[in-house]
């Protein structure tokens, strides 16, 4: 076990090292000075020559990337070039609600999806499977933003039961914050909801079909001993799967919900640095969400030894 993880761990450094990269070299990658793409069509040879001085650009490719890593490092993920405030103080400021709307997303899209897979697998062919693979197909072919619209204007504008927009810290209380949560939460979980389901019901329809199942039919064990215990069980290494990878669609989709939901996050920040050109924040933001899909891959990883035992020989 401890081999597996060491080997784990490796490759997740492997990954990061990689994504770092990548990430370095992305205000190197367009045509032009990166100065002058920075500060933008009006800006004076003193802007540009201030800019350059500050991202270290007069210096040779690999100095710049040795002296970015080794500030990453130590957890400095530089300055923003137009507020003049470190980058990771401007994400720690925006966390709490990105935070807030993944979880609530994945705890609530998880139970239900889940659950809609299991009952499917279980009804296969019947009115309860044809509509959850209905309303799964639904979740795939909406997109974000026109969902999140669509709720808005029915649920906010016309009912007046939720908040149309913005967000409450939860310090503010549990109610109120929960309560401008539930649209951006179900507008970005859907697909997330939609692609686990259908994983779900595949797997369990495979497991169902297995003569172990049946045997334990045969020997008059419940259903929901059946369901949970032994054919849940047994499928749970493609939904555990499908769970971590479907992370990258809840943070693909942060950014595009917190915009229509007007939600001061770190999608927010993102989208305000890109209008800015503000590469540090572009950079800095872009190796937070990395570094969490990395992480929680290598959690889906080592849950995967404690659903099958088998996999970490």
């Amino acid at each position: 076990m401890g081999a597996y993880i060491a080997r784990r761990l490796v490759s997740t450094v492997l990954v990061m090292a990689i994504v770092g990269l990548f990430v370095f070299l992305l205000l190197h990658v367009a045509p032009g000075d990166p100065a002058a793409i920075i500060a933008g069509d009006n800006a004076t040879p003193a802007n540009i020559a201030a800019i350059r001085q500050r991202l270290g650009l007069q210096d040779p490719l690999a100095v710049q990337f040795m002296h970015w890593t080794w500030r990453l490092l130590h957890g400095d993920l530089g300055i923003s070039i137009f507020s003049d405030v470190p980058v990771m103080r401007l994400i720690g400021q925006r966390l709490e609600p990105t935070v807030s709307l993944t979880l609530v997303t994945i705890v609530y899209s998880v139970l239900i999806a889940v659950a809609a897979g299991v009952v499917s697998a279980w009804r296969a062919g019947g009115i309860v499977d044809r509509f959850t693979m209905g309303v799964a197909t639904l979740g795939f072919s909406v997109p974000v933003f026109v969902l999140g619209y669509a709720l808005i204007y029915y649920f906010a504008i016309r009912l007046r039961w939720l908040p149309v927009q913005g967000y409450v810290p939860i310090a503010r209380g549990v109610w109120p914050w929960f309560v401008h949560l539930i649209l951006p939460s179900f507008a970005l979980g859907l697909a997330y909801v939609a692609l686990i389901a259908r994983i779900t019901r595949a797997s369990m329809l495979e497991v169902l079909a297995e003569d172990f199942m049946r045997t334990a039919r045969a020997k008059g064990a419940s259903t929901g001993a059946m369901l949970l215990r032994h054919a849940l069980k047994n499928a749970g290494v493609p939904i555990v799967t499908v769970i971590g990878i479907g992370v990258a669609l809840l943070i693909s989709g942060v950014v595009i919900t917190e915009t229509v939901f007007n939600i001061p996050g770190v999608g927010r920040l993102i989208v305000d640095a890109i209008s800015n050109r503000d590469y540090p924040i572009i950079q800095g933001v872009m190796i937070v969400f990395s570094g969490v899909y990395v992480l929680i891959n290598l959690a889906v990883d080592l849950v995967y030894t404690v659903i099958d035992p088998r996999i970490r020989y």
